[in-house]
């Protein structure tokens, strides 16, 4: 979780391009990052795929007026709001763009070739249609804040706890790695210009907290050696990764509701 989700980075900069922060040729390479390229199909009027530029120009010549992220996972359609045919495929994906003034929304399917190191990425966003309904499970910032400020110490100490009282010195290295990365994040631009700086700490604290579960889980079962020790570890880890998701959506989703509080 580290990594920031591509349909952060197209809510994100499409967001501030819409407001007019940005100029759609850096909203674009923004939202590509490292990947060759990204193209958009079933855009309203456009009889075959588009480029980003253009995806965003016709969705705000549509009304949209905001973009906000939706990160599901089987049992907990976070941030969607049906109907059942874009909440399948962004469960699939794991990860959707849900447009605000138009109902519409839009999921990525990534493409990759070529030799570890050498990957070629490339994202066909789908637009779809969407009901335009109150999003499922997204909190406040301020909840957001006050859970992950929470999840974080549980974290930690279900790592500790489960992994370095088992696995010695990988998971030593592996809380070193996090202690760096962490360290690593703080001052980058996790957000595109525009967003509250409560919504940049909360996505950094989100993304450190989604580093911890991914180092325990990584690591196999760590000291976990039982079934129902295996069973306790998962459950103790299961609301944390949730908690970080719900704080992710809501820092994403900060700029469309504090434009819209005004």
């Amino acid at each position: 979780m580290l990594s920031e989700p591509r349909s952060g980075r197209l809510a994100s900069w499409g967001n501030a391009l819409l407001a007019g922060l940005v100029s759609p040729d850096e909203a674009a390479l923004a939202v590509v990052g490292e990947d060759a390229v990204h193209r958009v199909e079933g855009v309203p009027g456009e009889a075959a795929p588009v480029g980003l530029t253009l995806a965003l120009g016709r969705l705000r010549g549509l009304g949209v007026s905001g973009l906000r992220v939706a990160l599901p996972a089987p049992g907990h359609p976070l941030g969607l709001s049906g109907p059942p045919e874009f909440n399948a495929r962004a469960l699939e994906a794991e990860e959707a763009v849900v447009c605000q003034g138009a109902a519409l929304g839009l999921v990525p399917e990534v493409s990759e070739a070529g030799p570890e190191g050498d990957v070629h990425v490339e994202v066909l966003w789908h637009c779809l249609p969407v009901r335009e309904a109150p999003p499922a499970d997204v909190p406040s910032l301020g909840e957001a804040e006050r859970e992950l400020a929470e999840a974080l110490r549980e974290a930690t100490e279900a790592l500790t706890r489960l992994d370095v009282a088992g696995s010695g010195p990988v998971a030593e290295a592996a809380i070193d790695a996090y202690r760096a990365r962490a360290t690593a994040s703080r001052g980058q631009d996790v957000l595109a210009p525009g967003y509250p700086p409560r919504a940049v700490r909360v996505l950094e604290l989100a993304q450190r907290v989604g580093a911890l579960v991914s180092l325990a889980t990584a690591n196999g079962h760590g000291g976990a050696v039982s079934a129902s020790e295996m069973s306790a570890r998962a459950l103790a880890l299961r609301p944390v990764e949730r908690t970080a998701r719900r704080a992710q959506v809501a820092a994403y989703n900060a700029f469309v509701e504090e434009r819209g509080a005004r």
